[in-house]
């Protein structure tokens, strides 16, 4: 009878080897020697510790040793006893009927294998043991064990017996093995079966002998294992002393077997014999000898790997679906439906009736501890691009309409939304059409807060088109080609400001050779302080540009090693990961309170008005006219706003739409499904109306959005030492968002706290994003590659499967896009940047096929993208993306 195993759902596996040993009571007992729950934890024989979790290395000879024991031996398949004594007798008898063992030593082997079993959580003094018995010290040990118990071959006598040894030997379980099971069972699935592996050498046996058992159903057996798993496999064997064979490597053989998927796979599997030595040559037929040489170690690791890649490309790419959550044929949230509003109609009837859980699952201490977090990650942002966007626009909109406009337009979502785990807020790419569409408005004398108004009808109306044809499903043509485009550049940009507004602060305040206050120089050479009678700037103020610098760079690196010391060795991992997540905020912090030590240095700092008012009252108010404030707005601009009406779309749809699909992946493990048409909605019509009260449009923020997602992850607390943990769940539900929103719009109130913040700080926010980034882009690393000779080329896929030169033309050509979007964005042509932006699309799905061959861009243009749970030093939720921040 075969087992039957779903491989969907595949069994997990504890495997525990055992081998027989004296310990310095002259007692014999079994000690456990080495464990896998996924990779190999082998127990120090010195200090009975266990050493780190590692990819079992096996000898090519004891693997041709297992395969012949296998050969010769036992093998019971579903057996039905659920005891130790029951079994071990039907393996005994076995034993003696396939003629591996003489009827004489039957009591003996039945003995052996009843025998205590020790580990190293046990609180005893274990000494150095020896792992081969002589054949006088197995005889003299037997005769001990026959005089004090008489064994019989009875089961119920076994049974009493091992009743009495386990009473007499039972020792009070400490608080510390307590403790330690309870760590060790976290780390192991609740699916789990175990494997128990009995190896050593006894000197009345005068061959190996073997027996591989499987039971019918896995049994609790009690004082075998470390933890309390149930068994399904039995490994045993026992050979004499004298025997050309390491007992020690046939059992990590295969204990190693038992732990890899598809030989554990087959085990459930077989039918016979036969079945599981076919598995073992398909083991075999994917190892790999090295020959006995000198070695480097960086060789070894890159030989390593390029054998795991072959082995997994032979597989046929084998991916771990019982991870995975395919999406049901009717859930496919990017499939057409033929109707108008279909696609609202089908976000609204999948996603609104679970609302009420949407709200149940935020009753978690999780949820709660991310607000902290998010609430920073969403502040912070929204204070620097205010900064910036007051600068842009001369104040017309800063800081404040910024606070509110996040806190209103998250609320909003927040509470309708299909997507709450979506986190709205201002970007980088609607900062640039901001400054350019500012720049139009001052030169064409067109008022530009009443032409936003205008533009915010012509989405509304726009997003309604759009969501009524089921737009929405034109994102699968963004390919990573378009996104890294995209991201690289306002990067850049972020770069670009950052330097030339520091270059501004020096030109404004250029460097004196002379120190305030020393009054035997001329005045002449010394004047500090030039105002503008008329724009009230204050410029020749010495040190500032100099203190500037400092405050920028200063923020800069606290910020970046902050989220470097996340992954370093120092304190505790809780209070090393809450110092990385708010290194943002602690660098502002730090580098404000240095800037308010230094009293006689002038500094410009963030312009916020007092109370909940607009950032320059004396140019504006909190609703906008659409006639504009004279009653005289154009009415060619009315229409002709649609122009810059439909960029705005562009940039909305493709950020928050593509930070959708990142946030969305299956690999995430989200249940309750998104809202494309839903939510893009939602975002773009109150966006709209948000421009009547001089508001700026928002978006889908990808980095905020990704770490909201991060925080509310759920992680599987079985993971075996040495491998990574999966994601179990995210917690799907509205409170975060909807109080992270409430939470920013109260800090309005803090105005005065905001004033005191140098726009040097924030421009070190600035180049921090920029530069974090970059290092999550492919093309930051082709760009390197071009510098490269090829033999120092990385290991990736797009280097390993694509010619070098055609690499570089692939890199090549997306450079000359961004050098046109560049151009673009530099002139006063800047209007047309998402427009530009969109004709890589077609680019890429039209130019590039007649360039490259499709594995050449599936290797180069391949949408891989995946949630990264774990890190690398110096990197953070910045370097993970391919889009903008």
């Amino acid at each position: 009878m075969m087992v039957g195993l779903d491989l969907k759902s595949q069994r997990k596996v504890f495997v525990e080897l055992n081998e027989l040993v004296i310990d310095r009571n002259q007692e014999l007992q079994w000690r456990e020697t080495a464990r896998w729950i996924k990779f190999e934890e082998e127990v120090e024989e010195e200090t009975q510790r266990r050493g780190g979790a590692h990819v079992a290395s096996l000898s090519f000879r004891s693997l041709l040793e297992l395969r012949k024991t296998i050969s010769h031996g036992t093998v019971l398949l579903d057996l039905k006893q659920k005891t130790l004594p029951a079994i071990a007798q039907q393996m005994v008898e076995q034993m003696v009927i396939s003629n591996q063992i003489k009827a004489e030593d039957q009591a003996n082997v039945l003995q052996a294998l009843l025998l205590r079993h020790s580990h190293p959580s046990d609180e005893r003094d274990h000494s150095l043991f020896s792992k081969y018995i002589s054949a006088a010290n197995m005889a003299t040990l037997m005769d001990l064990h026959n005089r004090q118990s008489e064994p019989s071959l009875t089961l119920t006598t076994h049974r009493e017996g091992d009743i009495e040894k386990c009473t007499k030997d039972a020792v009070p379980i400490s608080a510390f093995k307590v403790k330690h099971e309870v760590k060790l069972m976290e780390m192991i699935p609740e699916t789990a079966e175990a494997t128990v592996v009995l190896v050593g050498s006894v000197g009345f046996l005068e061959q190996p002998s073997m027996a591989f058992v499987r039971l019918q159903e896995a049994v609790l057996l009690d004082s075998v294992l470390e933890v309390p798993v149930p068994v399904r496999f039995l490994f045993l064997l026992l050979g004499p002393p004298t025997a050309n064979i390491d007992y020690h490597q046939i059992g990590r053989s295969i204990s190693t077997l038992m732990s890899d998927k598809l030989f554990h796979e087959a085990a459930y599997q077989a039918d016979d014999r036969q079945d599981l030595l076919t598995a073992v040559n398909r083991f075999l037929d994917c190892s790999v000898v090295l020959p006995a040489s000198n070695v480097n170690g960086n060789e070894l690791i890159h030989f390593e790997q390029e054998m795991l890649r072959k082995r997994e490309e032979q597989s046929g790419k084998l991916q771990d679906e019982g991870f995975l959550v395919p999406l049901k044929p009717g859930e496919e949230p990017l499939r057409r439906s033929g109707r108008l509003f279909g696609g609202l109609i089908r976000d609204v009837t999948w996603r609104y009736p679970q609302y009420l859980s949407d709200l149940q699952d935020a009753l978690n201490p999780q949820c709660m501890a991310a607000v902290i977090f998010i609430y920073f990650a969403a502040l912070s942002p929204a204070i620097t691009f205010g900064g910036l966007l007051g600068e842009k626009t001369e104040g017309l909109i800063g800081v404040s309409e910024l606070i509110v406009a996040t806190s209103l337009q998250g609320i909003v979502f927040s509470v309708l939304g299909a997507q709450p785990l979506l986190v709205i807020g201002f970007s980088g790419p609607l900062l640039v059409f901001e400054e350019a569409f500012y720049t139009f408005c001052r030169d064409n004398r067109v008022e530009y807060l009443t032409g936003r108004v205008w533009i915010g009808f012509w989405l509304v109306l726009i997003v309604l088109l759009t969501v009524a044809f089921e737009g929405s499903i034109l994102v699968r043509f963004v390919s990573r080609f378009t996104q890294e485009i995209f991201s690289f550049l306002i990067s850049l940009i972020f770069i670009y400001e950052t330097f030339a507004k520091l270059v501004k602060i020096f030109q404004d305040h250029p460097l004196q050779n002379c120190l305030h206050g020393n009054h035997t120089l001329s005045p002449s050479l010394c004047n500090f302080t030039t105002s503008g009678a008329n724009t009230g700037k204050v410029i020749g103020e010495p040190n500032t540009a100099l203190l500037s610098f400092v405050l920028m760079a200063g923020t800069y690196f606290i910020a970046f090693y902050l989220r470097k010391f996340k992954n370093s060795s120092f304190f505790p991992g809780k209070l090393r990961r809450s110092i990385g997540d708010f290194g943002v905020p602690i660098a502002i912090l730090i580098m404000v309170l240095v800037d308010y030590s230094v009293e006689d240095t002038y500094t410009q700092k963030l312009n916020v008005p007092s109370g909940f008012s607009v950032s320059s009252p004396e140019k504006r108010g909190w609703l906008i006219s659409p006639l504009g404030s004279d009653g005289q707005f154009p009415v060619w601009m009315m229409a002709a706003s649609i122009l810059p009406a439909i960029l705005v779309f562009i940039l909305i749809f493709m950020e928050s739409q593509i930070t959708a699909l990142i946030v969305s992946k299956k690999e995430r493990m989200l249940v309750k499904g998104t809202g494309f048409h839903l939510d893009l909605l939602i975002i773009v019509v109150v966006g709209g109306v948000s421009a009547l009260f001089g508001l700026p449009w928002l978006s889908a923020a990808t980095v905020r959005s990704v770490t909201h997602t991060n925080a509310l992850t759920v992680l599987t607390k079985a993971v075996a030492p040495g491998d990574k943990p999966r994601i179990q769940e995210v917690k799907e539900q509205r409170v975060t968002g909807f109080l992270v929103a409430v939470l920013v719009g109260l800090s309005i109130v803090i105005g005065e706290v905001l004033r005191r913040i140098p726009l040097a700080v924030l421009f070190g926010i600035f180049l921090y994003m920029g530069v974090m980034s970059l290092n999550g882009i492919q093309l930051t690393e082709r760009l390197v590659l071009l510098l490269m000779p090829p033999k120092y080329h990385p290991d990736h896929n797009y280097v390993r499967k694509v010619r070098t030169l055609r690499m570089h033309l692939f890199t090549v050509v997306q450079l000359t896009c961004l050098s046109l979007l560049w151009v673009v964005m530099a002139t006063a042509a800047a209007l047309a940047f998402p427009f530009m932006l969109l004709l890589t699309i077609p680019v890429r799905m039209l130019l590039l096929p007649r360039l490259f061959n499709r594995r050449e861009l599936q290797s180069l243009d391949a949408d891989d993208a995946e949630p990264h749970l774990e890190e690398k030093e110096g990197q953070d939720e910045y370097s993970q993306l391919q889009m903008p921040v």
